[in-house]
């Protein structure tokens, strides 16, 4: 008895010492190379290029049954080692028989758990080391080595949420540590915030986005009009009624603006039973100065019209839902953080410019920009401002357009971005091509499962 007592008691101590690290993987759900890497160093880490190229790819697998492929890949300038984790992906193979699915086995470089450890050809010298965490391969963290110690980066679809952060550890200690030992390492230097997602925190979110894309085909997409608080259809200019011709009937037409009007009275129609009025959207909230070219425009053109439009929207919404009358001013709906310290661009890293005030973000960083806001404010989405210039001498800076932006991640943690705009929905790819020389202004609306945009 004393015997099966102590052995019970053994393997009682030995579960409990194990449960913090499997707690912490479960947590962090990142496949564990750390104890194969432990005995690459000599083989493949430090040893010089030619006898590198004369080891063959591995396969080896952790404590837990992970399998990982360690392989070379060469550049013109860097020859890298992986340390990549297994996966399955389905292909299609075409044939004289047709389309046939085929499950094959891949070692991904750039996904969850991957290791990379980057070193120049001329001299063998480590030039960095990237880990892999996140389900988008355009998130990660390095390592460089600077002196006898190491600098830290978190970069974020080529923004840098922190640059240069000195670690105080030698840069050969992250050649075996694992992604929890990285965590705990530099909890108070990287912003690890950003990688806390909660994939079933974004009902809302795409409950509107499968409502607006229900909708968007009976939208006839008409210059200048939107629905006032009767829902007739009306000129935003002037305010006056707008006839419907025979060829209309049947659909909605809306502007850019009225489109986002109408979104908007999705929202608040359900809450107090109501739609927003005309006059207090359009009020300014830009105030230029009289004598520079900006100001002098303003007198006869309204340049900051979609920027006006959506910070009202926005203070509208915030004011209906707190039964409490919310000018723009006293609103806080401009979302102005500054995430990042540098972007990656054609001419090399720049410090980034970030919030500019009454210009908005460069569009250059805001895929980063919306990723970090979907990480730290779920269930919220974004009216937009694109601030468009003639490239001119003097250049005009002009708000005319807008357009709303829906965050989020997916069930499987890869973030996602869709954007409505005119009433249709287009691609982030295809909007930043359009737009990826202007800026964009944001302002946060909360999302809502009860939306019912008017048919």
């Amino acid at each position: 008895m004393k015997r099966l007592f102590r052995k019970i008691c053994f393997v009682a101590n030995f579960l409990l010492l194990c449960l913090p690290s499997f707690a912490l993987y479960n947590r962090y759900g990142v496949p564990d190379s750390s104890e194969i890497r432990k005995d690459l160093v000599e083989t493949w880490f430090e040893a010089p290029l030619l006898n590198v190229r004369m080891n063959r790819p591995e396969i080896r697998t952790n404590s837990i049954g992970e399998k990982f492929q360690i392989r070379l890949e060469e550049t013109e300038d860097s020859f890298n080692i992986f340390v990549a984790p297994f996966a399955r992906i389905e292909v299609d193979v075409y044939s004289d028989k047709g389309k046939e699915t085929q499950v094959q086995d891949i070692y991904p470089g750039d996904a969850p758990g991957s290791f990379v450890l980057v070193r120049d050809k001329k001299t063998g010298k480590p030039v960095r080391i990237r880990y892999y965490f996140s389900a988008d391969s355009e998130v990660f963290v390095q390592f460089t080595p600077f002196d006898r110690t190491a600098y830290a980066d978190y970069v974020i679809f080529g923004c840098y949420a922190a640059r240069g952060i000195p670690t105080g550890l030698s840069f050969s200690r992250f050649y075996s540590s694992s992604f929890e030992q990285i965590v705990k390492w530099t909890s108070g230097m990287l912003p690890w915030q950003y990688n806390k997602i909660f994939t079933d925190g974004y009902h809302s979110i795409q409950q509107m986005i499968a409502v607006l894309r229900e909708r968007n085909p009976n939208i006839l997409l008409t210059d200048d009009v939107m629905y006032d608080e009767n829902g007739e259809l009306v000129y935003i200019s002037t305010g006056k009624k707008r006839e419907i011709l025979r060829q209309e009937e049947g659909k909605l037409l809306l502007s850019g603006a009225g489109y986002l009007k109408w979104i908007s009275d999705g929202i608040t129609e359900p809450l107090v039973g109501g739609r927003l009025k005309r006059d207090p959207l359009l009020l300014q909230t830009v105030q230029y100065k009289d004598v520079g070219f900006q100001g002098i425009l303003s007198d006869n053109y309204a340049i900051s019209f979609a920027l006006d439009w959506i910070r009202n929207l926005a203070s509208a919404i915030v004011s209906v839902r707190s039964s409490h009358n919310y000018l723009y001013h006293d609103s806080g709906v401009d979302v102005k953080i500054e995430p990042f310290t540098a972007e990656m661009t054609e001419n090399g890293i720049v410090n980034s410019n970030g919030y500019i005030e009454n210009s908005g973000y460069q569009t250059l960083c805001l895929k980063a920009l919306l990723y970090v806001l979907a990480a730290t404010e779920p269930e919220t989405f974004y009216f937009a401002a694109i601030r468009e210039t003639d490239r001119r001498t003097p250049e005009v800076k002009v708000f005319n357009e807008c357009c709303a932006i829906f965050p989020y991640f997916d069930e499987k943690g890869r973030f996602k971005c869709t954007i409505f705009k005119d009433g249709t929905e287009i691609p982030f790819d295809e909007f930043y091509g359009r737009y990826c020389l202007d800026f964009v202004s944001l302002v946060r609306v909360q999302a809502t499962e009860q939306f019912f945009p008017a048919e």
